[in-house]
């Protein structure tokens, strides 16, 4: 080994692992067990006393208020968490897997690694990326890339036999987060078409699941006696080995032992299948708009190749045998292939022999754009409406240019608020800058303002207003800035960003409608999301009016826009 190691980590929600590129081929690392996953588990004590992995988790029942688990789905969040005593943020904690994964490198090849490719959700937003570089750093490591899971399990799905390969579905269900990609491979070249994802996704919902379906049926007078957090630790760990054991058998008992007294009952698959259905329901809308934006029928797939532990649920496999009418790949492990494919990634990028011939193409998760007004047929202005300028799935590096115009008579400036996101309420998506550009006063609609997006591999995006009129330009390369403040500053930053709030419609029906249709405008791209954006807009203008009949007339004609754009669904 040389100095400098360079290894692939894959933090998971659930376990971690890490792996290096050593004589040509992706390598995992065993920690102190023996064992190749870590979980991402965390407990302290009043003394100070630390533990991650396995010893963390086997005091999940004993110290339930000192141990914490899951936290990755905090990451980019202002949450913090209190062991023992001890606030941490989930950066900390993450960075406490982080280090724990590096000591079992540098016990089993005597060097530390001094750098990492790290592999997050595909549908990880910017916040959370920064995180998870912040993660790294505070762990000691120089975080040279991070890389989409689902590209790199399709890394190690794809080199088996370097051959090309027609588009494949990853379907990539972990503990805490679900990402869709589709990818195609030729002469060496790994494309990814499209992702899509939901972040609150996972095991640990499956879980939850099988608490509130078994629970009733334990003893409650015990269960009352707990305190809550120790009861909720208890429930959750029964949990995991119930939808475990129910993998392979047709039932399983769920059993939870407190102060030497077992209580149990018996859960059958076919009761945890009904239980779930909502949660099986919600794997499919990532699967459509992966398909929708790579513009690939379902029938091109060459394969729906399964990769986290999840996916071992036969709840989960029935659900993709009917959806694609075919049984999925398995031949990958769910567990292993991320962290292979990110020491894949790591000898790529250190130059790795056996790997001079392979590239990685990856795209945009998100849009990113920026916040206008527009108007509708009775003249009204609508605000903070977000602009795609760069839409997802758009392969990166991408420059992209939009052209806008002032909307006041003598406007002197034009300031442009830079999100990223899919929601069209821009408060709903992520803000990642604003830039101000002055304009000579003219009448309404007279002067335009240039604004180009580019953003590259690494996730760096840089923003250029330009006035033609004037000549005169702006710039602003977006940075994490938050890494230059205190933590306070931070958190009371990110809080002030989360609060979404949703304006309220007395009428049911309509309610229903408007998220119909928020959620089909998040579901495409180009054409067809500008045709919602405008019914968009003139019936919340018909609402704003209060006048009955026109709304009516601007309600049938949404209703009527997604019922044929529904009738057109790839699956």
């Amino acid at each position: 080994m040389t100095a400098g190691m360079l290894v692939g980590i894959d933090l998971g929600t659930t376990n971690s692992a890490v792996a290096l590129w050593r004589d040509g081929a992706p390598e995992l690392v065993p920690n102190a067990l023996g064992r190749m996953l870590t979980p991402s588990a965390v407990s302290l004590s009043r003394d100070g006393q630390s533990w991650v992995g396995e010893a963390a988790l086997d005091r999940m029942a004993t110290h339930p208020a000192d141990t914490v688990t899951s936290f990755k789905r905090m990451m980019g969040t202002a949450s913090t968490v209190t062991l023992a005593g001890t606030t941490l943020t989930p950066e900390d904690l993450s960075a406490m897997v982080l280090r724990s994964l590096a000591d079992d490198v540098e016990a089993a090849t005597g060097e530390r690694p001094t750098a990492a490719v790290i592999t997050v959700p595909a549908y990880f937003n910017e916040r959370q990326r920064r995180a998870t570089r912040r993660a790294g750093e505070i762990a000691g490591l120089e975080v040279r890339r991070l890389i989409n899971e689902p590209t790199a399990a399709a890394l190690a799905f794809g080199l088996a036999d370097r051959g090309d390969r027609e588009p494949f579905l990853v379907f990539d269900l972990g503990g805490g987060t679900f990402d869709v990609s589709i990818v195609e491979m030729f002469e060496g070249i790994v494309e990814v078409r499209a992702s899509a994802g939901d972040n609150r996704l996972g095991g640990d919902d499956f879980d939850a699941v099988l608490v509130r379906l078994a629970e009733p049926l334990l003893d409650a007078g015990v269960l009352e006696g707990l305190p809550a957090d120790r009861r909720h630790a208890l429930l959750t760990l029964a949990a995991e080995r119930t939808r475990r054991a129910l993998t392979t058998a047709e039932e399983a008992e769920f059993t939870v032992v407190v102060d030497g007294e077992a209580l149990s009952t018996r859960v059958t698959a076919e009761a945890f299948e009904e239980a779930a259905a909502g949660l099986v329901k919600r794997l499919r809308d990532p699967v459509i708009r992966a398909l929708r934006d790579s513009h690939i029928d379902v029938k091109a797939l060459s394969d729906i190749v399964l990769v986290g532990g999840a996916t071992r649920m036969p709840v989960v496999r029935k659900a993709l045998t009917r959806m694609f009418g075919r049984f999925p790949n398995a031949t990958v492990h769910p567990d292993h292939a991320v962290a292979l494919g990110a020491a894949i990634q790591a000898g790529l990028l250190s130059g790795g022999g056996g790997l001079e011939e392979i590239r990685i193409t990856d795209v945009a998760p998100f849009a990113l754009g920026v916040n206008t007004s527009t108007r509708d047929a009775h003249g009204r202005f609508h605000d903070d409406i977000f602009a795609p300028i760069i839409e997802r799935n758009t392969p990166v590096p991408a420059s992209r240019m939009e052209r806008f115009f002032t909307l006041g008579d003598n406007q002197r400036q034009v300031t442009f608020a830079i999100y990223q996101g899919e929601a069209r309420d821009v408060k709903k998506n992520v803000k990642l800058g604003e830039l101000t550009v002055p304009v000579p006063p003219r009448p309404a609609g007279e002067v335009g303002v240039n604004v180009r997006f580019t953003y590259d591999t690494s996730g760096l995006l840089e923003v250029d207003v330009a006035v033609p009129e004037t000549g005169l330009t702006r710039n602003l390369v977006i940075v994490d800035e938050e890494d230059r403040r205190s933590k306070g500053d931070i958190a009371e930053s990110r809080k002030r960003l989360e609060k979404l709030k949703v304006h309220p419609r007395e009428e049911a029906g309509n309610v229903a409608l408007l998220a119909r249709a928020e959620r089909a405008f998040e579901g495409f791209t180009g054409h067809v999301r500008d045709v919602i954006g405008q019914a968009l807009t003139e019936f919340q203008g018909a609402l704003d009016s209060q006048e009955p009949r026109r709304i009516a007339d601007a309600r049938e004609g949404l209703a009527r826009l997604l019922d044929e754009i529904d009738a057109r669904s790839p699956l």
